[in-house]
Parts: structure tokens; C-alpha cells; sequence
């Protein structure tokens, strides 16, 4: 497995993604039954998917604060983000929620935020990997 260098790009990335999944987890487990009301969204659904957050902000953090780690590691959080936005967005189509117009604009806004992070997040990873790459030298 490759080991690569965390870089400051990466690493604020993974920061600011940790970060941001804590304070949604907090606010939708905290107050899902008033989001509930506002957006027409359901209050179990908010307070798991909220409650979900937590464990993967820690594991958000976790990689940050290291010098190194192994390229499956970002991997796994940008497919587990991409996961998230894909959930996101055929929640609506698929008629599993009939929000109203906030909780319609909160899921859409937050998919695309979580994509943003992603993005950011790959292309991070592929900095950080382009920097372990060995480099050759033709003589």
C-alpha cells in the first residue's frame, strides 16, 4: 500500500470536513424534532443520519492529525462522502421523503456541500500522491 504525506491542502480539507460533520451531527440529533417541523423531513431520519456523523468526523480527524497514512484510507472518505451525496440527492425522486421547500433546498444544499468536500478531498489525495510518487530522472 502506498504511504503518502498528508498535505496542509489535505489536511485542512479533512479538517474542515470533520468539523462540518460534527456541527450537523449536532444540530440535527440536538434538534431533529424541530428541524423535523420546519422542513417536513422525518425526525428519526435526521436524528441517525445526524448521529451518523459522529463516528466518521472522528475517523475525519484522525487522518488529518497524522504526518502519513495510506492512500485507501482517503479513499474510503471520498467514496463514503460520494455515498452520502448520491443518498442525498434519490432520497427526493425516490419519494422515500416529501419535504417542503427548506427540507428540499437543506438535503440538495447539503449533497453539494458534501460533494465540494469530496472533491477537494481527491484532489488532495492525488497531490499528496503525486508528492510520494518516486521520481524519475532519465539520464
Amino acid at each position: 500500500m502506498q504511504t503518502i504525506r498528508i498535505t496542509t491542502f489535505l489536511r485542512a480539507t479533512l479538517l474542515a470536513d470533520a468539523a462540518t460533520c460534527a456541527i450537523m451531527g449536532l444540530l440535527m440529533t440536538l434538534f431533529s424534532t424541530s428541524l423535523s417541523n420546519l422542513m417536513a423531513l422525518p425526525s428519526p431520519l435526521l436524528f441517525y443520519a445526524g448521529l451518523s456523523l459522529f463516528p466518521f468526523s472522528g475517523f475525519l480527524l484522525y487522518v488529518a492529525t497524522r504526518g502519513k497514512t495510506v492512500a485507501p484510507l482517503v479513499w474510503a472518505i471520498v467514496v463514503g462522502n460520494a455515498l452520502w451525496t448520491l443518498g442525498g440527492i434519490l432520497i427526493l425522486p425516490a419519494g422515500w421523503v416529501t419535504p417542503n421547500v427548506f427540507g428540499f433546498c437543506f438535503v440538495l444544499l447539503q449533497s453539494a456541500g458534501v460533494a465540494f468536500l469530496a472533491c477537494l478531498e481527491l484532489i488532495g489525495l492525488k497531490r499528496s500522491e503525486s508528492e510520494a510518487a518516486p521520481a524519475f530522472q532519465r539520464s
